[in-house]
């Protein structure tokens, strides 16, 4: 529990310290086409999965 705690306010902490660069337009359409090839990934294992 104490783990995921302090894995998540590290993650937090990453996140706000690369705030603007994230907020980049460049930067937001390359984290939304990877988010879309995992979203495929995910949905064509389990279209083809046993």
């Amino acid at each position: 529990m104490a783990e995921g705690l302090l894995w998540s306010a590290a993650l937090i902490a990453f996140a706000h310290t690369l705030r603007a660069r994230l907020r980049r337009p460049a930067v937001r359409r390359l984290l939304d086409r990877a988010t879309g090839v995992a979203v495929l990934g995910f949905g064509a294992k389990l279209a083809l999965g046993d």
